[in-house]
Formats: structure tokens, sequence, C-alpha cells
């Protein structure tokens, strides 16, 4: 049988209920649920050769990586061979068209795309359920890209149990959002030492499982009424809540950069000029503005003319897994 070679994309997902904490670090399960959107503009595509070899190798961006920088894809292709049974080595060729380690979900994306382009190459048949499954254990986050739309992961207590599951992956909303790209930069605390702090140290976790079970079922609800500002205000109170976790660790730590505090005054004016227009943040210093179709453009306009440093790039609700 030929071996069928094609290249999986996948789209990044921003959280609007916040991953935030493993419960099993080798598994990567989350402590709690967590709700995403995934987004057309930024994607990652892989493409995975099967080689006779005993080796693999990994390009990123058309660049060769040593053995220091491609040692978490490695680690999960040593993982993922032993959960199905082979030996099979893989020259893996992926190109990120989103910020790597910049708070824009390019983990996320890219183990969708490689859980997707192994299970292609490999012929392995996973349903999108067992997709999500192989790509979480690359990428907490990466299990949502699997599917378009809404999505909510389901934190399980196993690696069968722990899958994202569609809740609208076709949603007719008018919700746009705009990434405020403030640095592109790596951030200096990874995501998966950020959680780890917080969750040990900070005194107010327990409390933030507590929030996440309410603001979950309270922004399915705003999802299912097309309320987009509530569904702004659920986002942004998590946001908020998750980045206090941060600043209440021991010792403190923040991705904010100044201009990140300022988006968000600049988010309250609007506001209060009656522009719809909410914050959510990931682990990194970039916003993203929860908008409608009527007013991205003034939330655009005003914060170029606020902050000549920054850069804004729109995003529309994207797509589930694809193959090009």
């Amino acid at each position: 049988m030929k071996t069928l070679v094609r290249t999986a994309r996948a789209f990044t997902n921003i959280a609007l209920i916040k991953y935030w904490g493993k419960k099993n670090q080798i598994l990567k399960l989350p402590c709690t649920n967590s709700l995403s959107l995934t987004l057309d503009r930024f994607y990652t595509d892989t493409k995975v050769t099967i080689v006779n070899d005993h080796h693999d190798t990994v390009y990123l961006n058309h660049k060769l990586l040593d053995q220091t920088q491609n040692k978490r894809i490695l680690k999960y292709l040593d993982t993922v061979r032993q959960f199905y049974s082979f030996d099979d080595h893989f020259i893996v060729d992926t190109v990120n068209h989103v910020p790597t380690s910049a708070g824009f979900a390019s983990s996320a994306s890219g183990f969708a795309a490689l859980a997707a382009a192994i299970n292609e190459t490999k012929q392995l048949n996973l349903n999108k359920r067992e997709l999500s499954i192989l790509a979480r254990n690359g990428s907490g986050s990466a299990s949502r890209s699997i599917y378009g739309g809404f999505v909510e992961w389901i934190a399980g207590d196993s690696n069968e149990t722990s899958f994202a599951a569609p809740i609208d992956e076709n949603p007719q909303i008018d919700l746009t959002l705009l990434s405020v790209v403030i640095n592109k930069g790596s951030k200096k605390i990874s995501s998966t030492v950020g959680m780890e702090n917080s969750v040990k140290t900070s005194p107010f976790y327990p409390n933030w499982v507590t929030l996440v079970a309410s603001e979950i079922k309270e922004i399915k609800q705003a999802i299912a009424k097309k309320d987009i500002q509530r569904i702004g205000e659920i986002a942004e109170h998590n946001a908020m809540s998750m980045h206090a976790l941060t600043l209440s660790a021991n010792p403190s730590f923040t991705y904010f950069e100044p201009e990140t505090i300022r988006i968000f005054q600049i988010i309250q004016e609007l506001r209060q000029k009656g522009i719809l227009a909410y914050a959510t943040i990931d682990a990194g210093p970039n916003v993203k503005i929860i908008c409608t179709n009527k007013s991205i453009t003034k939330v655009q306009k005003y914060i170029e003319e606020q902050l000549s440093n920054v850069s804004c790039v729109v995003a529309n609700i994207g797509s589930g897994i694809q193959y090009i």
C-alpha cells in the first residue's frame, strides 16, 4: 500500500475560559475544563514523511532543528510510537504561520497539525475524539484545535477521558477578534512553568477551579443565545482571574508589558463610548479583543491612534483540521 503524505493544517484557538494548571503532568490532564474559539488567521502546516532511519528529523520554517531545539517534538514522537506500537521514524516539516511562544497558541496549532499529519501518513484512521487525545499529549490546548468554532476541552481523569468536543463548529454569530501584537518574541516564563508555579503557590488557585466551572456554564448559555456582550464579559473576567494567579504566585510573575495594561485601559475607554470591546489574554503580552463587525474598525483605529508601536490583526472564526 502506498503511503499517503499530505500536509495537515491546524488553526490556533483562543481560550475564552482558560486552561491554567495540570493535575497530571505526563498525560497533560488539566485541573479544569476549558472553552475556546478557533481562529482563521494563525495556523500551522505540517507534513510527516516516513523514513528508513533510526532517528527523526524536524524542520521548522524550513530550518533544521538541532537536538536541543526539537527535544519536545522528539519526545512526543516517541510517545506516539509507544501508543500505536510501531517503529517508524519521520521527517517532520512544519511551517508556523503564527509567532512562536508569544501567547498566540503556536503549540496548539503545532501539535494539532502534527497529530493530524501522523494520523494521515500512518493511516491510523483516528476519529476526531481520538485525534484530540493524540494532540493533547503534545500540548493540552492542541486538543481543542482539532475542531472549528466553539470547543470545550473535557478535563477527564485518564488519557481516554480527556478530550475536546465541539459546541458549535459553524456558529452563525457576529463575533470578530482583533489580535493586538505587542511583542512577537518568546516569553521568558513558559506556560508549563507558569501553570505549575500558580497551582503550587497561589493561595487563590482553589477559587479558580470553582470559578471556571461556573463561568463555563454561563458562557455556553451566552453562546447559545448569541449574546456577544455577555460572552465578552465572561471571557474578560476569566482572563483577568487567570492572570491574578500569576500575580499571586510565590514568587510573583506576570506576562504583561506596559502596552498590555494600556490596551486594557483603552478597551475600558471604548466601552465608555458605547463601543463593544472585551479583552482576553493568554500566557503572553499580546491581547485579543472580542468585537463585532460593527465595532472592530472603531476599535482598531482607536488603538492605533493611541499606540503607534503595536500592530493589529483581524481574525474570524476558524475551522478544524484541514488537509492541503
